[in-house]
């Protein structure tokens, strides 16, 4: 079966190689056969590989590493006596806290005391250190403010930041001009608020002017874990006069470029990868990205929305007071579907 890693089609854009490239694990993951469902209170809420299962497997106490059974798929599953918000929170947090102190995941070195909630569709279970969710494949869920002018001469221009160097995570890479992950207690708006005065000082007179613009989702993976994120996307029109300032430290520079300009900064290597979407989608619905100029036009835009809610559909059921897993047949054909051989999905076929 081809995948996304194989031999590129000398018919497939840049954009839709750079649409491959932070969808990586959405378009390949499944096919490698080594994530199992994270499953808490009966919800898959993660996938996690196979090198993190090993570790959790001195820790039967708190994660069961459910055998497969009558051919079913094999589970990790926090352990069910854990039966609240804080109990599930403070457990999984000891652990963690024990991989961080023997280094075991490079993904904690970027530990911040900041947390995530883990969600299922009833709500939070518990919260875990935002370094680690991508060790359990938790989906994470941030917002995107996209700054931009409408410039006499220039047109349609962007505001972008460059992270800054001491960052734990894509450390002087560009990025949009505001951005940040929903943390536990604080909403959608709110954190966009919140971020737009931390990351560029935007004062409430403009911030007033702020416009939901929906969502994008995508499914990445790197060397730290598994990414399944959906990013809340604002725009916000700045007068032609108005300089970003950063303020909390998390920021070195930030640049106004034309639109055009912008497009071709998305394919720099110096260009943070997971938030090209965002950058990607707000072109296309400002008319630079466009079917005339794009031959790969709905294929990128089907990758902006990754329907993640379709990939984490493992439940378990109570039978006699134990927990027996199952997954629908909808989740595995899903599953099957990500990659076909041409590396991309369809509009016209139905398949999302």
């Amino acid at each position: 079966m081809t995948t996304a890693s194989d031999e590129p089609d000398p018919k497939m854009s840049r954009l839709l190689k750079l649409a491959q490239k932070f969808n990586c694990f959405y378009l390949n993951g499944f096919m490698k056969g080594d994530c199992r469902p994270f499953v808490v209170d009966g919800h898959q809420v993660g996938l996690v590989s196979q090198n993190v299962i090993e570790q959790l497997l001195k820790y039967p106490e708190v994660f069961h590493i459910r055998a497969p059974e009558h051919g079913k798929q094999k589970i990790v599953e926090l352990n069910p006596a854990f039966r609240d918000y804080n109990t599930r929170s403070q457990q999984v947090d000891r652990i963690l806290r024990e991989f961080r102190k023997q280094g075991m995941f490079v993904a904690l070195k970027g530990w911040r005391d900041e947390c995530y909630d883990v969600k299922s569709s009833t709500g939070s279970l518990l919260k875990m250190d935002r370094s680690a969710t991508c060790l359990f494949g938790v989906r994470n869920y941030g917002v995107e403010i996209n700054g931009y002018v409408r410039h006499p001469t220039k047109g349609l221009c962007i505001w972008l930041q460059q992270r800054s160097d001491t960052k734990q995570t894509w450390p002087g890479k560009w990025d949009n001009m505001v951005s940040g992950g929903l943390a536990v207690g604080y909403g959608v708006l709110e954190t966009a608020i919140k971020e737009a005065a931390e990351e560029a000082s935007i004062p409430g007179h403009l911030i007033k002017n702020l416009v939901s613009a929906g969502c994008v989702s995508f499914f990445f993976e790197s060397e730290r874990g598994l990414f399944p994120n959906t990013e809340f996307v604002y725009d916000l029109e700045l007068p032609e006069d108005f300089v970003p300032d950063n303020s909390d430290g998390e920021v070195q520079n930030f640049q106004l470029l034309p639109a055009h300009e912008c497009l071709e900064r998305v394919f720099m290597p110096d260009f943070k990868t997971t938030s090209c979407p965002v950058v990607i989608d707000f072109l296309i619905r400002h008319g630079i990205i466009t079917p005339e100029n794009e031959s790969n036009f709905t294929q990128v835009i089907e990758l902006l929305h990754v329907p993640l809610q379709s990939l984490y559909t493992y439940r378990t059921t109570p039978n006699d007071g134990a927990a027996n897993a199952y997954v629908t047949a909808e989740a595995t054909t899903n599953q099957r579907d990500l990659s076909s051989s041409n590396n991309k999905t369809s509009i016209e076929n139905g398949k999302l």
